[in-house]
């Protein structure tokens, strides 16, 4: 498939600069933002023995990525405003006074160029902001996305396609577009017939030097393969996805051969070379270091799709023993990427002579009120709609009691992705395998009230941004797994009562100051009860016991299909066999999100249609007794 708006060939352009500073100086916004001055370098060797030295010429390139649908340092979720552990801020607002503030500093400065914007993708998903203008007010009816309304009023230069950019089907991605002011870049994003881009590969930025040639900037876009799992429906028969190296060894002479001085690849794919979803493909998702060291010609990386904070990482190209200099910004708005590339002219051409990079810190500043108020309307349009009604319970549901009994709010988690997991499997080999799901007490506060219910409810009891995955494990395999879950309580003798804290939240050498209550995991059938009992008697490793599903006990070779987020199937927490267990399902959707749109869809829920005690805590057979 084409769009008729675009085009391989790439136009020529020059970067747009805005010098307000929003609180403060320039130069205060960027100490308080960690920013440190370095002084222009030149690798050795870049000019011969004897005669001056050329001029050397500092381009500077920002960057952000994974910014998921956030303008405002706001919690949708939580009413209030966005706070972490590590007291983070968020969102477009405040990366905008870091541009101003960077963009004001370096024209402050003499014959200096002006600086340029990128960002490495996931941009139109991952806030209810973004959610509502996909799918409660599409902007397929004609309302500017707020993600393409904040990076006009900021001014990028260009952006990469990321995986998330598919997940709401390709008209929402197209108009999302067309909207932009700057190009979408997809050098692998290729036509399912032909494999011609379908999205441009590259853009030429002709960069102002006073006194001075133009530098011209080639931007090579690349995305994720994993997009041909992940959104197989909206992409099959329409766009494949090449490799991140493979495509980026065919593009990046192109970029040159058109008059590219400087290379800069905004990669969605993550530093290190790994892949969630195994050998399912024949390139890996996370490739950018590989991709920096077998092909030659690139100058540096703004890397995204893994979250990470990386301020600066060398990697030499194997070709050419130059180096390459990738960072990547974490996520959501959090930090920007500073890249500064000195140059200096050699015989008659631009040509990189220095590197290096940084990252600014957006809880430093204050939100840009030019942004604020261009998307004020929108986010409250949301925070109505995060707190209306999408449908009613019929009886209250806490998870105050989730980490010792068998609770309606944890079934409900369970239900609603192992019933996603089924209907996806429909069809398939794997469709008549019984489905399982796991889930954990993420949040003893949470709870849906009985009556109207709100998407802020819902969201409560999934208060974490995970994905959905699937898996096929043994009956072994599921007794190991639930083994190691049950350590996270607390050995006792006789039935009680305890307290709560006397037997949840054991310490173990991996959690000495106690097991939290997202490692303890809870599982549970979708159309036949997975039953089993924790004797909290008995050491850990010999607790399982009774386990059975369908009033049947579980075999060792017995199989089964089980639902798994993907902080647990990567490996978090540690769980036995998940990690390497086959993967039958895997379509990045947030499981929050599944839960948010079961009650949109559904209007009701009834814990009677999901609801069984399945398991219970013993001690030497007998129930044990808690009491809060």
């Amino acid at each position: 498939m084409t769009d008729s708006n675009q085009t391989v060939d790439q136009a020529v352009d020059r970067s747009v600069t805005r010098r307000t500073v929003v609180g403060g100086t320039a130069a205060t916004a960027l100490a308080a933002a960690g920013f440190q001055a370095v002084p222009a370098h030149a690798d050795a060797g870049a000019h011969g023995a004897g005669g001056p030295a050329p001029r050397t010429v500092r381009l500077s390139v920002m960057g952000t990525t994974d910014l998921h649908g956030n303008v405002f340092n706001w919690d949708y979720f939580k009413n209030a405003e966005y706070d972490d552990s590590a007291h983070n801020d968020i969102g477009l607002a405040k990366i905008s006074t870091l541009v101003k503030a960077v963009r004001a500093r370096i024209a402050g400065e003499r014959r200096t160029p002006a600086p340029l914007l990128l960002d490495a993708g996931d941009t139109i998903q991952g806030t209810p902001l973004a959610y509502y203008f996909a799918k409660i007010e599409p902007i397929t009816g004609g309302h500017l996305h707020p993600m393409a309304a904040a990076m006009n009023e900021i001014g990028y230069d260009a952006a990469a396609l990321g995986n998330h950019e598919f997940n709401y089907g390709l008209d929402i991605l197209r108009k999302f577009q067309r909207q932009l002011r700057f190009p979408l870049l997809g050098a692998n994003a290729q036509d399912w017939t032909t494999g011609l881009p379908v999205f441009p590969p590259y853009v030429l930025k002709r960069v102002h030097v006073p006194g001075e040639k133009p530098i011209t900037v080639g931007i090579l876009g690349l995305t994720n393969p994993g997009i041909a799992i992940w959104d197989k429906a909206n992409v099959e028969n329409k766009i494949t996805f090449g490799g991140i190296v493979e495509l980026a060894k065919v593009w990046v002479p192109r970029v040159r051969q058109a008059g590219a001085d400087v290379v800069i690849v905004a990669a969605h794919s993550g530093m290190d070379l790994s892949s969630s979803y195994g050998d399912a493909l024949p390139v890996p998702e996370n490739a950018s270091a590989l991709m920096a060291e077998t092909v030659p010609g690139i100058d540096a990386v703004l890397v995204g799709h893994a979250h990470q904070e990386i301020p600066e990482r060398f990697v030499t190209n194997k070709a050419t023993g130059e180096q390459v200099l990738l960072v990547d910004p974490l996520k959501w708005g959090m930090r920007l990427a500073l890249i500064d590339l000195d140059l200096q002219k050699v015989r008659g051409r631009w040509k990189v002579v220095g590197r290096h990079s940084q990252v600014l810190n957006a809880n430093t500043v204050e939100a840009d009120p030019k942004v604020v108020a261009v998307l004020q309307k929108d986010h409250d349009k949301v925070v109505e709609y995060v707190n209306s009604k999408i449908g009613t319970c019929t009886e209250a549901m806490s998870a105050a009691t989730a980490p010792w009994e068998d609770t309606a709010a944890l079934d409900f988690v369970n239900f609603v992705q192992a019933d996603a997991v089924a209907k996806a499997l429909a069809g398939t080999p794997q469709a008549a395998l019984p489905v399982l799901a796991i889930a954990a007490p993420f949040n003893r506060a949470a709870s849906i009230p009985a009556g109207d219910v709100s998407v802020r409810d819902v969201a409560g009891l999934y208060i974490f941004d995970n994905t959905l995955l699937a898996v096929t494990m043994t009956g072994a395999q599921v007794k190991d797994y639930l083994e190691f879950s049950a350590q996270y309580f607390k050995q006792v003798s006789g039935p009680g009562p305890f307290t709560p804290d006397q037997v949840t939240n054991a310490p173990t050498p991996t959690a000495p100051s106690g097991t939290p209550d997202y490692n303890y995991d809870i599982l549970g059938g979708l159309t036949k009860p997975m039953a089993y009992t924790i004797d909290i008697a008995k050491p850990v490793g010999s607790r399982i016991t009774g386990l059975s599903y369908d009033g049947a006990p579980v075999t060792a070779d017995q199989q089964f299909v089980v639902a798994v987020n993907n902080y647990r199937q990567s490996g978090g927490g540690n769980f036995p066999h998940v990690k390497t267990a086959p993967v039958l399902y895997n379509r990045q959707v947030e499981i929050r999100q599944l839960m948010i749109d079961y009650v949109t869809a559904t209007g009701e829920v009834n814990p009677n249609t999901f609801h069984t005690t399945d398991w219970s805590l013993t001690t030497n057979g007998s129930p044990v007794v808690i009491s809060t």
